[in-house]
């Protein structure tokens, strides 16, 4: 196991902490002032760890800290390491859940096969990206058809607890390394321990764990680490991407808490707050992190991230500068998780740009309208049905219902991470079947068939399998 840093042989220069406020620590350096960026240690046996934020005057550096500070007082020796934080690389961090240091933190030993890298790379240069457009298919039915997600490309993934967020990010997990024969990673920022806990333990009973990598800083880590862990997650998956030209599932959760992390070192450094107090550059250092995630000629990392929205206000600066980014943004309704529609993803509210005639074929948009249509007006009509019953609709609106009805079933699915609580042995539903079974429905091929037919099903000829009755 080797560190990048150490095969440089870098100069460690000496300095003395002299102030200290918070996670804000001044160092002063007699000579050798450390470059901005570097890591630099202090503490019993190094275990106070400061990144490099600003350089005051020829002899001081004002740093954060990255892990939290008490005992540090003015007049600690401080060593400058000579480099920026690394993280780990290789196939031996498959399986293995980090933290923002590298270190494993599953209890299990050191990783071995890897080799340190700095978490501050710059993005794949525009020449070595790939200019070609192609669909990314999870194998779940509402995405693919509604919202297709672009690989290479970054989707935003908006849910509240108990919805079902962690088990659609699991299933895609299961689906890439099953169909694509890629890497799954996963990056916690700002995640609650017990969260990540639960996280590994599902992966682990899914049988996808060897297949993942998990890196988080948790909730209770200084911000400092917060704001890097996404970063070091990003170095670990462009190993993946660019030497062992694998594809790569990037699943962050949650950007907003980067965000939120990157605010709070910018006020206790003193930056002047733009609108409604984030940090001045915070366009600067999402776009950071965002640029990275990109498709090249030897791989893609194709990016799923939770995004939390504060008081639901989309004109939150968070929020817009997020969807600049995006490419698809996949909304999940709390009614339609209580009505035991999963994965209850909103098909109203859902959307992509690759979902124009030109990327998904003039069959595939068509379909993708008409459901899209026969839904809204189904749900133009549920105030009509509540007040006056379904039986006074026109028969054409009885037909629309119907058919709204049917297809909000067929686009439920059963999942194989969560196979061994229902009891029901999950499917993965290709692109192409999941637009037949929709073309089938609104084509009225299934309309002498009950509803449940369709609920919970994989391909749309499974309805079969029960009895169709006939309609009234």
């Amino acid at each position: 196991m080797t560190r990048a840093s150490d095969n440089a042989a870098p100069s460690r220069a000496a300095g003395v902490v002299r102030s200290v406020r918070g996670s804000v620590v001044d160092i002063s350096f007699d000579h050798g002032l450390p470059a901005i960026g570097n890591l630099l240690e202090t503490g019993r046996d190094g275990r106070i760890r400061i990144e490099v934020l600003e350089q005051l005057d020829a002899r001081r550096v004002r740093g954060i800290a990255l892990t939290a500070t008490q005992g540090l007082a003015r007049g600690m020796p401080v060593t400058d390491t000579g480099g920026p934080l690394t993280a780990p690389v290789g196939r031996g961090t498959l399986g293995r859940m980090f933290d923002v240091f590298g270190a494993a933190i599953d209890r299990g030993p050191a990783p071995g096969d890897v080799t340190w890298r700095s978490i501050h790379r710059r993005p794949p240069p525009l020449a070595y990206r790939s200019t070609h457009t192609e669909i990314f298919e999870t194998g779940i039915k509402v995405i693919d058809v509604l919202a297709p997600l672009e690989r290479g490309g970054k989707t935003g993934l908006f849910g509240g607890a108990g919805v079902g967020k962690t088990v659609l990010l699991t299933e895609m997990i299961h689906n890439m390394v099953g169909r694509h024969e890629g890497v799954s990673l996963f990056c916690g920022i700002g995640e609650r321990c017990r969260e990540g806990e639960e996280l590994w333990r599902d992966m682990r009973d899914a049988g996808v764990l060897d297949d993942t990598v998990m890196i988080f800083g948790q909730m209770n880590e200084p911000p400092g680490a917060r704001a890097r862990v996404g970063h070091a997650a990003l170095t670990m998956a462009e190993y993946f991407r660019d030497e062992e030209h694998r594809d790569v599932l990037l699943l962050i959760d949650n950007i907003f808490r980067f965000i939120q992390a990157g605010a709070e070192v910018s006020g206790m450094i003193g930056q002047m707050p733009s609108r409604l107090g984030y940090q001045p550059t915070m366009g600067t250092e999402l776009s950071g992190l965002e640029e990275r995630i990109a498709s090249t000629h030897s791989g893609a990392i194709t990016s799923i991230q939770a995004v939390y929205v504060p008081a639901d206000d989309f004109t939150d600066p968070a929020a817009v500068h997020t969807f600049s980014h995006l490419s698809a943004s996949i909304v999940l309704s709390r009614k339609r998780a209580g009505e035991g529609l999963f994965p209850a993803v909103d098909p109203l509210q859902s959307s992509s740009t690759m979902a124009v005639p030109g990327i998904v074929g003039e069959r595939h948009y068509q379909i993708a309208q008409e459901v899209r249509r026969t839904l809204a007006q189904y749900g133009e009509l549920k105030d009509i049905i509540a007040m006056l019953g379904l039986e006074q609709l026109a028969a054409a609106d009885r037909a629309i219902v119907a058919r709204a009805r049917r297809l909000e079933r067929f686009l439920t699915q059963p999942f194989f991470t969560t196979s061994h609580f229902t009891g029901s042995a999950g499917r993965l539903v290709s692109r192409e079947a999941a637009l037949d079974g929709c073309r089938r429905i609104l084509d009225d091929e299934f309309m002498d068939y009950p509803e449940s037919a369709l609920y919970m099903i994989g391909e749309i000829d499974e309805a079969r399998l029960g009895t169709p009755e006939r309609a009234a």
